[in-house]
């Protein structure tokens, strides 16, 4: 079949990846987000999907608003669109261009976490499972009906970035067995319970800000989520940032009267600091301007006291 890929961010790549090698189908164009500056020298930097896809000769568009470009999109005569992480909603006039459908690629078991952070959501959420869903698209927010989902295992180990690519890696062959079923016809169509939807926006960095008042399981799996993006932390005595990369909830733990207060700082143990229910060991940390280290590696060269505060 002749497929557009529509996609900008790097978990479409593997699928990308996929369908330029693949025999079954021909990508007829790409259209991506517009190069954007990147980095502290701001240097117009293009998206990883448009080097690839340049890379092996295909026509790349980039229009700010898909909407202006329908005309374009029509004449590449596609069957199917593949949408992952364009980061625009579709319009009615984009969703009709295809032949046969436009499909979605996303990062969760639909319709639980709805949005562009379902990878964090669920880790967040202290889920046990995520997958791949292949949706048939509407002109809502991953709102279209189901055409087939695989189920993906959440370990205690899988942080934000390590989930972001194992889901990444696992989509080419959601895509292929959709596509399959899309080019035998008649494909199944399971309409989503709407009820059971819950939408998780896109996250800034001070979404990752710590709040000490809450329990220790919720900040553990919290800076699981949310490595490496956003991020998380909280500051220290001196005013200075400390960012938190990993965390371990101590088991049966209790929590002291005040949140945020440094109950440890044994280099073996680490650095040990109350929540709002049960106690949290930092593991691995960064001062602002620093290197990541381990809390042990912290601590030989910070003088932190018991009894004083995280903010």
């Amino acid at each position: 079949m002749r497929l557009l890929f529509i996609g900008t961010g790097d978990i479409g790549l593997p699928s990308l990846e996929w369908l330029l090698n693949t025999p079954k189908h021909e990508v007829v164009a790409v259209i991506t987000q517009p190069d954007k500056p990147a980095g502290r020298k701001l240097v117009l930097t293009p998206p990883e999907v448009k080097v690839r896809a340049q890379a092996a000769g295909l026509t790349v568009l980039q229009p700010p608003k898909i909407r202006t470009i329908v005309d374009e999109l029509k004449a590449f005569e596609a069957d199917v669109a593949v949408v992952v992480a364009y980061g625009q909603i579709l319009p009615r006039s984009v969703l009709d261009v295809p032949r046969l459908a436009c499909l979605n690629i996303h990062a969760s078991l639909l319709p639980k976490y709805r949005g562009a952070s379902p990878i964090q959501a669920a880790i967040r959420s202290g889920d046990t499972e995520t997958g791949v869903t292949i949706m048939f698209m509407d002109e809502g927010l991953d709102t279209g009906d189901v055409l087939l989902m695989d189920t993906l295992p959440i370990l205690a180990s899988d942080t934000g970035g390590i989930l972001h690519d194992k889901l990444a890696m696992a989509a080419p062959a959601s895509l292929e067995k959709a596509l399959d079923l899309i080019k035998a016809g008649n494909p199944p169509r399971q309409p989503q319970d709407h009820a059971l939807s819950s939408h998780c926006g896109k996250l800034k960095r001070e979404d990752g800000r710590l709040d000490w008042s809450r329990p220790a399981t919720e900040l553990e799996r919290l800076i699981s989520a949310y490595n490496p993006w956003p991020g998380t932390s909280c500051g220290l005595p001196d005013g200075k940032a400390l960012k938190v990369h990993r965390a371990t909830f101590i088991e049966g733990a209790d929590a002291c009267p005040l949140p945020g207060t440094i109950v440890s700082i044994d280099p073996k143990a680490g650095l040990i600091v109350n929540c709002g229910q049960g106690l949290l060991r930092l593991d691995e940390v960064q001062t602002e301007g620093g290197k990541r280290l381990l809390a042990a590696d912290f601590l030989r060269g910070h003088l932190l006291k018991i009894g004083a505060r995280l903010d």
